[in-house]
């Protein structure tokens, strides 16, 4: 693994502001391996021309602040006409190797000329213009750019898509559909009775079943008050708001690198499907039964916590014998950041998941299912938007260049590097680091504390580096899916300055 050299880095004052250039040369090898740009006319590199965050930034902070009273987690004022491929810049003119990428949402970096030619056509700016109620005047063209853009990636097995505005909302229509689906197979395919309709106004039985949904501690699913009750990451996402009686079970803690703890994973994973089977016996016990099981491929918000194919692989099949949906939730690994445009196609299942959401990397919201859940009645799923027309004009240009430019070899690639890369940086530096992990560039590795971690984050801004923290104490990585080998060495070179430095 060849990491950047620091011989021809340089510090200069402007202004008083110590200001860090770098301008790092690469070892022959790495040099002579570089791949051509992706984006042609993408920056070499960071770039730190004042303090981070600037004058500029601090000044509109300022201003945010008296409209919002809500600036506590804004990092920087970004001027997005001058950011290009994975590279950010800031109001205040500093260059950053997006590495969280928007929280894991720009598939294709910044202003990717492709992306760029599709919002210039005028079907986009029709779109625009008259932004239509997809549930009742979808436009013509709707139906061919669903089966372009989704259908033409659709996760085996799953022949039916409905789009959706974001994540959260995209999990909360997912799981109505399972609980429709369960309560119509209860009633062998009848529809509700006048009774149920008439409870059901009141938010009382049989019109209103006592149904759950089973999810894991670690688990992240949105902020919406249906997906709070599903959430078990961080407190502050939950606290002061009440919350559903559903089960949540355990999701395994592995030890990682995962090949070399086999036996002592298989003991975790079998501890926790155990639980799964005693939270639906439990629940079903109260009255309660569970019509579905949400999970994410990887714990995203809860700290990168990965599983291996063999546990998902029991969980759907005790969840069929349950009578429950097995819903995936991949609105953070969908979209080829997991080297596979979704990350459970590596798990081998038996049968497709029943339900496979979807938001971030694929621009738009939704998800896929089989046909036996979709609703029976018109209005059981409906909104006023039922997602973005514009989005699909977007996705269509995306889908292509990921065919086009082999994006998926890209991520694995990159991948690969990254996180041999990170394995190198945690025998080195045994201290700081422990647990690096991933699939595609969707890697994390833990810190020695949360301290250390946010300082690591800190450093890497002011370095001209975006990172991401999850969990406790975990570093995460979410680049776009044209983050290269070039960029994975600049990023793992500066990593390797910090930690020596700390």
């Amino acid at each position: 693994m060849a990491f950047f050299n620091r011989l021809s880095q340089s510090a200069r004052n402007v202004a008083g502001t110590t200001v860090r250039v770098s301008t790092p040369i690469r070892h022959k090898a790495s040099a002579s391996a570089a791949a051509p740009k992706l984006v042609p006319d993408e920056y070499d590199g960071p770039l730190v021309k004042t303090q981070v965050p600037g004058p500029k930034t601090q000044e509109l902070l300022q201003r945010m602040d008296n409209i919002t009273r809500n600036t506590g987690t804004i990092q920087l004022f970004a001027d997005y006409k001058a950011s290009k491929g994975n590279f950010l810049v800031d109001v205040d003119g500093n260059r950053y190797l997006d590495c969280f990428n928007q929280i894991s949402s720009v598939p294709l970096g910044y202003n990717h000329p492709a992306l760029i030619q599709a919002v210039s056509s005028p079907d986009l700016a029709t779109s625009m213009i008259n932004r239509s109620a997809l549930g009742v005047f979808p436009p013509g063209e709707y139906p061919g750019r669903m089966e372009e853009a989704l259908l033409s990636i659709a996760p085996k097995g799953l022949e039916c898509v409905q789009t959706m505005m974001c994540g959260s909302c995209s999990n909360e229509n997912a799981l109505k559909q399972t609980f429709l689906q369960y309560r119509t197979k209860a009633r062998g395919g009848a529809m509700p009775t006048q009774e149920e309709y008439d409870s059901a106004m009141h938010n009382q039985l049989p019109g209103a079943p006592d149904l759950s949904i089973l999810s894991f501690n670690g688990a992240f699913h949105g902020r919406t008050i249906g997906m709070l009750s599903l959430t078990h990451s961080k407190p502050i996402h939950k606290v002061d708001i009440p919350s559903l009686d559903w089960p949540a079970s355990d999701f395994p803690a592995l030890k990682y690198p995962l090949h070399q703890y086999e036996q002592e994973n298989r003991v975790e994973e079998d501890r926790c499907l155990q639980m799964v089977r005693d939270k639906i016996a439990e629940y079903a016990a109260k009255g309660k039964p569970v019509a579905a099981c949400i999970v994410e491929p990887v714990q995203a918000e809860g700290g990168d916590h990965h599983a291996t194919p063999y546990f998902f692989i029991q969980l759907q099949k005790i969840l069929k014998e349950a009578g429950a949906a097995f819903v995936v939730d991949e609105v953070q690994t969908g979209g080829g950041i997991a080297g596979t445009i979704w990350a459970h196609e590596q798990w081998n299942l038996p049968e497709a998941p029943d339900v496979v959401t979807f938001a971030k990397k694929l621009i738009t919201g939704g998800y896929y299912y089989k046909p036996e859940f979709a609703p029976k009645l018109a209005y059981q799923v409906f909104n006023t938007w039922m997602g973005e027309p514009t989005k699909l004009i977007m996705l269509e240009a995306i889908v292509d260049t990921i065919k086009k430019d082999n994006l998926l070899e890209v991520v694995q690639n990159s991948g690969k590097i990254i996180l041999s890369g990170l394995e190198e940086l945690q025998a080195k530096y045994p201290q700081f680091l422990s647990r690096a992990r991933g699939m595609g560039t969707f890697i994390a590795v833990d810190l020695s504390s949360p301290e250390t971690a946010a300082d690591i984050v800190t450093r890497g801004r002011k370095a001209g580096f975006i990172l991401g923290t999850c969990g406790k104490q975990s570093l995460r990585l979410r680049p776009a899916l044209i983050f290269q080998s070039q960029h994975a060495e600049m990023l793992l070179d500066e990593l390797d300055h910090i930690l020596s430095e700390l």
